[in-house]
């Protein structure tokens, strides 16, 4: 089948906004409420009150940052600071502002070309979602039955439920023991707050098929879809593309996949992924042996991160770029890092050269480019928790050369069609060297990433980006370059150590 993503994503830049850290307006009243300060460290239960009106006053900053469209983390009614414990699909939790709040930062991202996509959390729910807490209060008796899948003896009031289990029962979900037996339901990563939904059950598929039209229709851009091949099921998300692609066609369907993925790319369910398998290639080739041992064990990095050298890592990006048709491939949500993750810039041990480096792959290679708020200032911080800091609004605490060197990067992708659109080419790689070529109709350039400790002198083939004898120029990088080509060869071409240019003829 004709494979047919969101034209509009093809050009995207992306931000991604953890609602509660980003930032807060005086117009949600948090009068009365228990918030940690703004600036403490991050704890994984506590609330710093950032909220949608917040947002909505930081537009212009995105604005002038370069972004076009912002992937928020869950906004709906929770009862946690990361929003994945949903009780209530149809409400945007209070503590952002509710659903008026939603619909003023709509309006206004929309007035400024700022697409939205919202992430939606349909693999499981809460403890405080209305059909899992009637049939908590009401057992066999309750009409909702089907929507989890439940123990019969809890149903039946054999056993008690274990929703917040005692530290026996918690001892044995840490060391494997079935949810269903312990807690009286299917629990997500045996995870007594996130019952698993039961999307076998018809009135469970229409709830969360009704939910994606619903805020399809109120004007979001798209899904972020939270751990979606946990719904091991074609035909449902083949039903979720219908309806949603039936509201709106270009809205933009991106998945959580952190592994190979072509069951769910080929034109029928999802548009994209975040790319985490480029995200770890990156890592292998731009940190190698300094990769901690803990980031093996983040999400499925461990299925395929290793130290990388230059062939190594132009082998990888073929292997990659030929798992799906071109047309996902442009429009994969590509990242360093999210909220998931450590950031980049700890992972990296504070090298700002490394974090430079990866931006630069980022926005030069196939797919939407994706920041996660505060990178681009210099915010640090390790695995979860540390990597939901608030962001620092004093200016004073910002890395201007970090935010000048990714908004340059930005106005770079946005004035060539090549980068966001064009044909790859892999043009040299040896050791800690990798260059590949951005070829579209007369816009041709070649990006050469250097991440070794010494200066090196590179030739690259010019015959494969069709360009003639004579100079070439920086587009991005050093200003000053020697090279020329001569004989299909650019020769002559040196590069500083941890560094990269962009070049054109």
């Amino acid at each position: 089948m004709t494979v047919i993503t969101p034209d509009w994503a093809k050009d995207a830049v992306f931000y991604q906004i953890f609602p509660d850290r980003f930032a807060k307006s005086e117009r949600v009243s948090k009068q009365g409420l228990h918030l940690e300060p703004w600036d403490s460290a991050p704890t994984p239960f506590g609330f710093k009150g950032g909220d949608l009106p917040g947002a909505a006053e930081r537009l212009d900053y995105l604005q002038d940052l370069g972004i076009t469209a912002i992937y928020f983390n869950p906004i709906f009614a929770s009862a946690s600071n990361h929003r994945y414990h949903t009780y209530d699909y149809y409400s945007v939790d209070p503590l952002l502002g509710g659903n008026a709040a939603l619909r003023e930062f709509l309006d206004a991202a929309h007035r400024r070309n700022i697409k939205v996509v919202l992430d939606g959390v349909f693999n499981h729910a809460s403890r405080g979602f209305w059909q899992f807490h009637h049939v908590l209060e009401t057992g066999d008796g309750s009409p909702y039955i089907d929507w989890f899948h439940f123990n019969p003896a809890m149903l039946q009031r054999h056993k008690h439920w274990g929703a917040y289990p005692t530290d026996a029962e918690q001892r044995q979900l840490n060391s494997g023991a079935s949810s269903l037996e312990t807690l009286g339901y299917r629990a997500w990563w045996n995870l007594p707050a996130l019952p698993k939904f039961n999307t076998g059950t018809p009135s469970v598929r229409e709830f969360l098929w009704n939910v994606a039209e619903h805020w399809i229709k109120f004007g979001i851009d798209g899904w972020r879809l939270d751990v979606a091949s946990e719904i091991d099921d074609d035909s449902f998300w083949q039903e979720f593309r219908r309806r949603v692609k039936g509201e709106n066609p270009d809205a933009y369907i991106v998945a959580e996949i952190w592994y190979e993925a072509q069951r769910w790319l080929r034109g029928d369910q999802f548009d994209a992924t975040m790319n985490y398998m480029v995200t770890g290639a990156l890592l292998g080739f731009l940190m190698k042996d300094r990769l901690d041992d803990a980031m093996y064990h983040i999400g499925d990095y461990g299925r395929y991160l290793r130290p990388l050298d230059g062939p190594a890592f132009a082998n990888r990006l073929d292997e990659l770029l030929g798992l799906y048709d071109p047309a996902i491939n442009q429009v994969q949500l590509n990242l360093l890092d999210s909220h998931d993750t450590p950031r980049f810039l700890s992972t990296a041990h504070g090298d700002q050269s490394a974090l430079k480096l990866g931006w630069l792959f980022l926005f030069c290679y196939p797919g939407a480019p994706c920041i996660y708020y505060g990178d681009e200032i210099g915010l640090d911080g390790g695995a979860d928790p540390e990597c939901r800091k608030s962001f620092p609004w004093d200016r004073q605490k910002w890395d201007l050369d970090l935010q000048g060197y990714v908004k340059e990067l930005i106005a770079l992708r946005k004035s060539h069609p090549a980068l966001r659109r064009g044909t790859f080419e892999r043009l040299a790689a040896a050791d800690e060297i990798f260059a590949f070529g951005r070829k579209l109709d007369g816009d041709s350039l070649a990006i050469v990433i250097n991440v070794s400790d010494q200066t090196r002198n590179i030739d690259l083939p010019a015959q494969k980006m069709a360009w003639t004898d004579g100079p070439v120029s920086t587009l991005f990088g050093e200003k000053k370059v020697d090279a020329i080509i001569a004989s299909g060869q650019i020769k002559g071409l040196k590069l500083a150590p941890h560094s990269g240019l962009v070049l054109t003829k």
